[in-house]
């Protein structure tokens, strides 16, 4: 058995003249949660129709638990609970019964482990989905994403428009299914300061494209946010080893580089400059850099 659930190979889309993703290749293993992140429109939410087989690869492949997710649906969907960011739910039903009606599409749907998540997220199960607000319906999802204990956790921007208490909720269950049984998660988000907080491993998308995937600890230990101080005013942006940004101006310029400190350090004494300021950016500094820098090369 492959140690990756989900593989993706060199897959490009395109509607029409758009071009959703580009040469997209990712591994997403075993366990832990991985997070796709990138602005609105760069192609998270393509990329995750086809993870699920609602969309077919035109070019490159997908496999889902080393099956084709749009040749195996069954195969695929039955080990998998979904969350999207519509929480697209019948408002006619209550919540038993929309827990009834789910229950027949799962082979592994446990019924106690529902009973307790309403418990948790603080669901009345006789409660129609028409009169719930925009957090118990996200919670009422989740429910239903989780409730057959699957072994891939798809989540499409589940705490997007929601009130900084259900999303620890969420945040908080995603954490708890990992923990304690060992699923996958792909968590895809535009807020990258919540998914600098749940994830073990990132893919930073940019106009469909995959501009940088790393585990977040080598990216927190690869990446230095670095302040210079010279002694004379510089006329020309200074060049530091692994630079992805730059900025300042005279005597003060602060970078974000790719690279070990010791290097930056010996690099800045060679230029006659004292490092003033030195700390790990934050994943949403080193989106951006990346961003920018990849706009930078069209």
């Amino acid at each position: 058995m492959s140690d990756n659930v989900i593989e993706i190979r060199n897959v490009t889309r395109r509607f029409g003249k758009k071009t959703a993703l580009e040469e997209v290749s990712l591994s997403i293993p075993r366990g832990g949660v991985f997070g796709l992140v990138g602005e609105n429109g760069a192609g998270k939410t393509t990329l995750i129709r086809h993870v699920l087989g609602l969309l077919k690869a035109k070019t490159g492949s997908v496999r889902v638990f080393e099956m084709d997710p749009v040749r195996n649906p069954v195969g695929t969907l039955g080990r998998t609970g979904y969350l999207s960011e519509d929480r697209d739910m019948p408002d006619w039903m209550r919540i038993e019964e929309l827990l009834r009606y789910s229950e027949p599409f799962y082979p592994n749907w446990d019924s106690s482990y529902a009973d307790e998540l309403c418990k948790v997220f603080q669901l009345d199960k006789k409660q129609k989905i028409g009169t719930l607000s925009r957090g118990q319906r996200a919670r009422t999802g989740l429910l239903v994403a989780l409730a057959h204990r699957p072994q891939l956790l798809l989540l499409d921007e589940p705490s997007s428009g929601l009130d900084p208490v259900v999303r620890r909720d969420i945040l908080g269950a995603i954490i708890r299914t990992v923990a304690q049984e060992g699923r996958t998660v792909l968590f895809s988000s535009h807020l990258l300061d919540e998914v600098e907080r749940v994830v073990d491993s990132v893919a930073m998308m940019h106009r469909g494209r995959v501009v940088l995937t790393d585990s977040m600890d080598h990216i927190r230990q690869s990446h230095r946010n670095v302040t210079l101080r010279f002694s004379e005013p510089q006329t020309k942006r200074p060049e530091l080893p692994g630079m992805i940004s730059c900025v300042g101006s005279g005597l003060e310029w602060t970078f974000l580089c790719n690279g070990g400190i010791s290097d930056l350090r010996a690099a800045a004494k060679r230029l006659g400059a004292q490092i003033v300021n030195e700390k790990a950016p934050t994943l949403d500094e080193v989106f951006v850099a990346r961003v920018k820098q990849c706009d930078g090369c069209q």
